[in-house]
């Protein structure tokens, strides 16, 4: 059973706690007890083998051992959390959903939706007679896009023993950095913190009750956390790590995390939906050069563009065009610089804005406003223009809004042309309230 290398440590460690939870602790005693309750309460009611499972419910310990239940019943599992419960419908259509399991705490409701899943990939992995994990993402146009795993190539890199850390898991376990986290740190029966609020209150609460020693999460958050200045108010001393990665991270906003928390080590991580979490490793902590890979991984720049081949890529889109070469490199869309074995991720291609010809890449454009005084947060997008095909425009937060905002946007332009060629400088410069991320705590790209 592929679950077996996991169940070896968690036998090796009983008594070890392998998730904090609303004040609870989990040893993996417990966990593997409840996977072998769920177990034997499944079995005997339904056949699983090789069904499309929707596995529904806050990201608990709960939940997981629902999850590696299922993974050892050979289900193909789809888990979804409570943060996106409103695109429920069009996943369920899309993965052609034949159970739902909504969990609630420790107890669960098994819904059979009488779908019967004809996807060719499905249909493909049922024949491997393997568990699969189905993670939905958006695609450039917003459009959702189902990605199917085969658990058994997944679980490949967790064979390899790692570090004992104590960590947050920020990102979900719909999302492929929350998996990474999750099967990397019980792999190693390390503990994992899960928190249902991800404020930067409650965020800095967690680390200095729990002693976490590991965050991973997103440059947006930590530009939240350094103008919310909750981190004044706790002790954060247990920190070791703060790993990022998701989308391109700030100058300024990396210089400022530096300044404040200096004694943590920054890591660039660098992972998709399609291929998993590669190794990284940064040409230091205050640098935005990351060498990527490691064992399993190749990379490879082609037009500018970075592509991976990976013994752990998804077998392909439920739902949309296959985006891997004839040979099997996976084209990341993310556009990059090399300087020898270093790569510096630009953004996505797709978010590139081209001004009458010229290429301006909104983060560049974020990070030289980000510098500015008085601005906490800024999204840069494109607007279509009759003249120059497209122009600039940004959304700008203030810290401080009791100000003359029509001089201000003059000030920031006067401060960006010392900065910026001039196709760069936002022709529209909007100052807004709102949040300007997503429910995963990315940058939003798009119109405000």
């Amino acid at each position: 059973m592929i679950t077996d290398f996991l169940k070896d440590r968690f036998n090796q460690n009983p008594e070890k706690i392998a998730f904090i939870w609303n004040d609870n602790y989990f040893s993996f005693q417990w966990l593997l007890d409840s996977i072998e309750n769920y177990k034997k309460e499944i079995i005997g009611n339904f056949d699983f083998n090789g069904k499309v499972i929707s596995l529904e419910g806050q990201y608990s310990p709960h939940s997981v051992a629902m999850l590696l239940a299922l993974i050892e019943l050979n289900a193909i599992i789809a888990p979804i959390t409570t943060q996106i419960e409103s695109k429920l419908k069009e996943y369920h259509e899309i993965s052609e959903t034949e159970f739902i399991i909504s969990m609630n705490l420790d107890k669960y409701e098994i819904i059979k939706t009488g779908n019967i899943a004809k996807n060719e990939l499905i249909t493909e992995l049922r024949n491997l007679n393997n568990p699969g994990l189905l993670l939905f993402s958006s695609g450039t146009a917003g459009t959702i896009k189902a990605a199917l795993h085969d658990f058994s190539k997944l679980f490949i890199k967790y064979h390899t023993p790692g570090k004992d850390f104590i960590t947050l898991a920020f990102m979900l376990f719909d999302h492929i950095g929350g998996v990474d986290t999750l099967f990397y740190s019980i792999s190693n029966a390390s503990t994992v913190v899960n928190i249902d609020n991800r404020s930067p209150e409650s965020i800095c609460k967690a680390i200095e009750k729990y002693k976490i020693q590991v965050l991973p999460t997103t440059p947006t958050f930590l530009n939240l956390l350094i103008y919310s200045e909750e981190y004044k108010k706790y002790d954060l001393s247990s920190l070791k790590y703060i790993t990022y990665g998701t989308e391109p991270m700030p100058e300024s906003t990396l210089k400022k995390c530096l300044e404040i928390f200096n004694d943590v080590k920054f890591l660039q991580k660098y992972g998709t939906t399609e291929v998993g979490t590669l190794r990284s490793k940064s040409e230091s902590q205050e640098s935005l050069w990351v060498k990527i890979g490691g064992e399993g991984y190749q990379t490879r720049i082609i037009d500018g563009l970075l592509q991976i081949k990976a013994e752990s890529a998804m077998m392909g889109y439920l739902n949309a065009p296959q985006p891997f070469t004839e040979d099997g490199w996976f084209i990341t869309g993310d556009s990059v610089e090399v300087n020898g074995e270093y790569y510096r991720i630009l953004g996505r291609k797709s978010e590139l804005i081209n001004v009458g010809g010229e290429k301006v890449y909104p983060a560049e454009v974020e990070n030289s406003i980000l510098e500015i005084d008085n601005i906490s947060d800024v999204t840069v997008f494109g607007e279509k223009n009759p003249l120059m095909g497209n122009i600039v425009c940004a959304a700008i937060t203030l810290i401080d809004k009791e100000i003359d905002q029509k001089e201000f946007i003059k000030t920031i332009k006067k401060q960006l042309a010392i900065k910026l060629e001039p196709y760069k400088i936002p022709v529209k410069i909007k100052i807004i309230d709102e949040v300007q991320y997503t429910e995963r705590f990315k940058k939003g790209r798009k119109a405000i």
